[in-house]
């Protein structure tokens, strides 16, 4: 799939808008950018929420966020963000991105990875 850079500047508006959601606590509001896969492995959003807060505190409360370069991986959409975690510690979070039937992006999932060592 071809990505516009329209598509680039909407991909990069949900992301910030789901950590602006986090930061809140606003649980409905970072809820509402996963996709419906991700609702419904969920659920509801105080589950989603909770699920962040233990796996991923460099999403749920970065230091500081950088945004690359949006690629393909695996036949995903895929926007790598570097995030710096609580704690400090560097990582790349790869926001899986998916079209909806109304051509609004939504994350279909975050994988991290470490950059210490590199």
């Amino acid at each position: 799939m071809e990505v516009t850079d329209s598509d680039t500047i909407n991909i990069r508006s949900v992301i910030e808008h789901q950590l602006a959601a986090f930061k809140k606590d606003d649980a409905q509001g970072a809820f509402a950018f996963a996709s419906q896969a991700i609702q419904a492995q969920f659920g509801n959003p105080e589950s989603f929420m909770q699920m962040v807060k233990t796996s991923y505190p460099a999403v749920y409360r970065p230091r500081s966020v950088f945004f690359e370069k949006v690629t393909t991986i695996q036949e995903n959409i895929t926007q790598p963000v570097l995030l710096l975690s609580p704690d400090g510690v560097p990582l790349r979070a790869l926001y899986f991105m998916e079209k909806q039937p109304d051509n609004i992006w939504r994350i279909n999932g975050c994988f991290l990875v470490s950059l210490e060592g590199k």
